[in-house]
């Protein structure tokens, strides 16, 4: 995974507002935050807010990888303000105190690790990996499709149990007029300025050069002679189609799925991009959710919550539980019934709970009133408040 220069050139921790040692919770949570607050969908013809989206996407895309993350942190700290700095081994000021001659030639002491803390690989280690720097030679290499965001809306019921559902994606793709050479006759020439590479070299300070996409063929290596109508030479044009997508149960709304290689195709030979989709769900005019558990409130009578009983109450997509209702149930006490919620990855599921909520009636019947009355009287010695006011003339 190269990481080019304009990226390192960010402060990607400060895009999406977090500290440097920002846990994969962290930096997780602060990207769904901010997708969803700056996503297209949500601010039509909004340039700005879809730029902003761009950076998020960009800047999540390295911190919640832990290789490239790691990649990214090494060059940052390396390259400091600006560029390498020489220790005062080497007649500077500078912060990094080794020699920069150990680093280019370690390899011909036999192997050993430099003063600067690098392997017999030297520098080039460090460095090819980081901006896929190529030799003499060096040829245009494949190129990762990119990666593709998309959205679906789910009923509560299909979170909860899974669901398939079709997504429609537009993405960048191979020209098929040109066969992806850009070419009107499929003949496309080297790019004169980069030989081939699609990169160009150029000096960042220290001795150091930094490598940067080609301008003259846009990174791609070559230049169409006659350019395609169709991708303008590009060698790219925009691809629709349809795809099912499985969606596992028990995602959580904002939940952001990925699904490795179904994103856009590769260049050249190169892995497709990864398709991610946010998911969001449907509320249910019954059933709420607390993380692996479904949440239910009942409605029960006066004298079932004083004497106790059984009470009927409804599953999500099966039948109905029968809980046993201890006599002096307090309003809102919250029971279990254990198995009876959402599906966890290990495909377990979590439990139902049961909040009580006694009912009041709003109009009562003469008999009904004066039973009422008769048990006003028999427990008029009963003061439920008695507690409160002691507690609070305590505090």
């Amino acid at each position: 995974m190269s990481l080019s220069r304009d990226l390192l050139e960010k402060d990607l921790y400060k895009v999406l507002g977090v500290p440097k040692d920002a846990t994969e919770a962290e930096i997780k949570k602060a990207y769904r935050k901010l997708a969803r607050e700056y996503h297209p969908d949500a601010n039509k013809n909004d340039a700005k807010a879809e730029e902003r989206f761009k950076e998020i996407s960009e800047a999540n895309d390295v911190l919640a990888d832990a290789k490239r993350r790691k990649e990214y942190d090494e060059a940052r700290a390396l390259f400091g303000n600006g560029g390498f700095r020489a220790g005062p081994g080497a007649g500077g000021s500078g912060s990094f105190n080794f020699d920069l001659g150990d680093l280019f030639g370690g390899a011909q002491g036999g192997g050993g690790a430099g003063a600067g803390g690098f392997g017999g690989g030297g520098i080039g280690d460090v460095f090819g990996g980081l901006f896929n720097r190529g030799g003499p030679g060096t040829r245009t290499q494949p190129r990762r499709g990119q990666d593709i965001e998309s959205e679906v809306t789910l009923s509560f019921t299909e979170a909860v149990d899974g669901a398939t559902v079709p997504l429609r994606m537009s993405s960048s793709a191979a020209c098929k007029a040109c066969s992806g050479t850009g070419d009107r006759n499929g003949t496309p020439r080297v790019c004169p300025t980069c030989v081939g590479t699609g990169q160009v070299s150029r000096g960042g300070g220290g001795g150091f050069s930094l490598t940067d996409p080609c301008v003259e063929c846009r990174g791609r290596g070559l230049i169409a002679q006659d350019p395609c109508e169709t991708c303008k030479g590009s060698g790219r044009a925009t691809s629709s189609r349809t795809m099912q997508v499985r969606i596992p149960a028990g995602v959580s709304d904002g939940q952001r799925i990925r699904l490795r290689g179904k994103g856009a195709p590769g260049e050249r030979g190169g892995p497709n991009g990864d398709l991610y989709v946010v998911v969001n769900v449907d509320p249910h005019p019954v059933f709420g959710r607390k993380g692996d558990n479904l949440t239910v409130t009942v409605p029960v009578t006066y004298p079932e919550a004083a004497l106790g009983g059984e009470v009927k109450v409804p599953t999500l997509g099966g039948p109905p539980v029968t809980l046993k209702l201890p006599a002096g149930t307090p309003n809102g006490r919250t029971m279990r019934a254990r198995g009876k919620g959402a599906v966890r990855k290990d495909g377990t599921r979590g439990d139902l709970l049961v909040t009580v909520e006694v009912s009041v009636p709003k109009d009562l019947g003469d008999e009904a009133k004066e039973a009422l009355e008769a048990f006003a009287e028999a427990t008029a010695g009963e003061d439920p408040r008695a507690e409160l006011f002691q507690a609070a003339k305590g505090a």
